[in-house]
């Protein structure tokens, strides 16, 4: 049984754990350095990243011959 192609690319996917890594650790050094809560969008864009990346590997891990519903 093949697996399904994800949503993403190759490069796609990994420019997008990139982007993850950097904002996931941008989020606590921006609140250690900044006395406003901006830290707040660094920790949401790295979550939104993440949900993308979950929904690519759920397309990977489905069969080639599933069909969406």
């Amino acid at each position: 049984m093949s697996h399904g192609s994800g949503i993403l690319s190759t490069r796609q996917r990994r420019l997008a754990w990139l982007g993850f890594l950097l904002a996931a650790l941008q989020a606590p050094v921006s609140a250690k350095l900044v006395a406003d809560e901006s830290w707040l969008f660094s920790l949401c864009v790295a979550l939104m990243v993440a949900t993308v990346i979950i929904a690519d590997d759920a397309a990977r891990r489905r069969p080639a011959d599933a069909t969406s519903d």
